[in-house]
């Protein structure tokens, strides 16, 4: 099988290659799934470039890269049924732990990790699920109910937040959101959510107050924590949440302890490699349940051939897309 690999940490063009390997066999209980599309993440880019803390080298000598993908079952192991041979589906943490992910023809792996895909959602949509959609549904509706409640959106016009917003609109509840610059702001604003300010506003927590009249935020989906804590501080209300998945600018938070601790807010941190199987299966019932209805829109910014690896993780690390980079087998 055609398949992209690296063996040690660098530069996409450096240390991405396209190579022939052995179509991988289904153990007891995988299934074999023909890769119709695999999905580049930011998680991706920096495993690759060594960007995790910690880790000073590859943990495989040889490592197929991405998590994400979407494709048909081929064949099934011992203790699998063969009625799954034909189903469409899409991939959950392909490469997280593992030395073979999705760059690939083919992938093997247990068979809970291949989630079955509505026909009414191509291959491509498929790969865009299992990082960016399972966050976003979990950051929502993972700690019950949003319906009449006020969800803050952080970033709502990137790639799991535009996606959050839409979840969250479909759920019943009213969404505020940030962004920055007028195609950003509009991008939020055709996602569902009712008010979209500029994030680099400096009287940011009251321009949400007045959107809200000066009601606080029951909940908060935030991509830049350390960054924003002080205005999370301010806006949200006593007992409510504040999700977040990130802090790329502000990796050393230094939090207001007291002004939270008197609000008694929960704050959740979330990385979609390790959900519990039962959050895990219940956003993937939400999720589901939102592709059959249509409620998503699924933006993919570009689609290249899988020879085109290093291009794309490249286009990721600078940041010039606006949606989910794609390949294709």
């Amino acid at each position: 099988m055609r398949a992209i690999v690296y063996s040690e940490f660098g530069p996409a063009t450096d240390v991405l290659s396209l190579e022939d390997l052995p179509t991988p066999e289904p153990a007891k209980g995988e299934v074999l799934v023909r890769l119709k599309a695999t999905g580049v993440n930011p998680s991706d880019v920096r495993a690759r470039a060594g960007g995790r803390p910690g880790i000073t080298k590859p943990p495989f000598a040889q490592i197929v890269p991405h998590s994400d993908g979407a494709g048909i079952i081929e064949a099934v192991g011992d203790g699998v049924s063969p009625d799954r041979i034909g189903e469409r589906v899409w991939i959950w943490n392909g490469q997280w732990q593992r030395a073979y992910g999705t760059a690939a023809e083919y992938i093997a792996l247990p068979q809970d990790q291949a989630v079955h895909l509505p026909d009414n959602t191509t291959f491509e949509q498929g790969a865009v699920l299992g990082i960016p959609a399972l966050t976003a549904t979990h950051a929502v509706l993972g700690y019950g109910p949003v319906a009449g409640k006020t969800i803050l959106i952080s970033g709502g016009a990137g790639t799991v937040g535009r996606l959050a917003v839409q979840i969250a609109v479909a759920a019943g509840a009213r969404v505020i959101a940030t962004a920055r610059g007028e195609a950003q702001l509009d991008a939020a604003r055709r996602a569902g959510a009712t008010d979209v300010f500029d994030y680099s506003a400096r009287d940011l927590a009251d321009l949400i107050l007045a959107a809200t009249g000066g009601q606080p935020i029951d909940h908060i989906v935030e991509v830049e924590f350390g960054k924003n804590i002080d205005t999370n501080t301010a806006i949200i209300a006593s007992r409510g949440r504040i999700v977040t998945y990130g802090s790329a600018q502000a990796m050393a938070p230094t939090l207001p302890y007291y002004p939270l601790l008197f609000k008694a807010v929960s704050i959740d941190l979330v990385l979609v490699y390790l959900l519990t199987a039962q959050e895990r299966a219940t956003a993937i019932e939400h999720l589901t349940a939102m592709l059959d209805q249509n409620a998503l829109d699924l933006r993919i910014s570009q689609t290249l051939p899988l020879e085109d690896c290093a291009q794309a993780h490249d286009i990721i690390a600078t940041g010039a897309r606006a949606g989910s980079i794609i390949l294709t087998m």
